[in-house]
């Protein structure tokens, strides 16, 4: 039998991470995915005790969270949860819904920011065609970003996900890392 060993989407046998001036990026090979459905005449799914959020929105309690995808969908986040059969619990607390295993399918970008909230402001501003005031925390959003569709989560003031597919890792770390590196350069 061969030793396997797992790779982050990215290609390495540990997360993508850069660091350039407050801003920091990690690939989150941690982060579970489950896509819900309200089935029609179903009542609304509340996975996991989660209140889903209308559109633009993301919600979380504890370890999960959700945003808003499309009329009565949702994506369903399990922080830390990747290496669990996460999208058969979301299921089994939501069985008047339709749920699939979204995991593998995407990989996802943590964006911190080290100095408040403005850092982020100003990469948003520049990396996705929204007007960074509209994205507050707590919102979420499907943009493109360069020739790729991505989700763009606001998790805090200072921190910012983006969620694209898996197959376009590489594209998506750099574009990102590289929207990050020249920020600094324009702010020096």
């Amino acid at each position: 039998m061969p030793d396997l060993s797992p790779l982050c989407a990215t290609g390495g046998s540990a997360p993508a991470e850069a660091r350039h001036g407050a801003l920091s990026i990690r690939e989150n090979p941690e982060l579970a995915l489950a896509s819900v459905a309200r089935r029609r005449d179903a009542a609304q799914p509340s996975p996991l005790g989660l209140s889903l959020p209308a559109p633009g929105g993301w919600t979380a309690a504890g370890e999960v969270s959700a945003f808003w995808t499309g009329p009565d969908q949702w994506m369903i986040e399990g922080h830390g949860l990747a290496d669990s059969d996460f999208a058969a619990r979301v299921a089994a607390d939501c069985p008047d819904a339709s749920v699939t295993e979204q995991t593998d399918g995407f990989v996802a970008f943590e964006i911190r920011s080290s100095a408040g909230e403005r850092p982020i402001t100003d990469l948003l501003a520049k990396l996705v065609n929204l007007d960074p005031q509209r994205l507050q925390p707590g919102s979420a959003a499907r943009t493109g970003l360069e020739h790729l569709g991505v989700f763009v989560i606001r998790r805090a003031p200072d921190r910012l996900a983006v969620i694209g597919m898996r197959s376009a890792a590489g594209s998506l770390w750099h574009a990102l890392e590289t929207a990050i590196s020249r920020q600094v350069e324009v702010a020096a």
